[in-house]
């Protein structure tokens, strides 16, 4: 598993002082390893000031969700890219 970026373990950490159990706070961020989706949580965290873990497990699979579909559309624009390339090159070597 992808080591925790510094923004996760500063997460991890505010979970901690929160009263959250160690464990849940692993869990929480080990999936949530990146910056981009340790920040969206600490940006949700930071809008409550107690939060049960149910709506805090729902936040971070729909954090995961968006990176996903990121990750799908940035592959597709690549795929569209190389495509669209390569009927370009067929065009000038007519």
């Amino acid at each position: 598993m992808k080591p925790k970026s510094e923004i996760s373990q500063e997460l991890y950490k505010m979970m901690l002082d929160r009263g959250y159990q160690e464990r849940f706070c692993d869990l929480v961020t080990q999936n949530l390893n990146t910056d981009f989706t340790a920040q969206r949580m600490i940006f949700y965290l930071s809008h409550y000031s107690e939060l049960p873990e149910g709506e805090i497990v729902d936040e971070m699979l729909a954090i995961l969700s968006d990176r996903n579909q990121i990750i799908q559309k940035k592959r597709l624009e690549h795929s569209n890219a190389v495509y669209n390339e390569y009927l370009n090159s067929k065009m000038r070597n007519s």
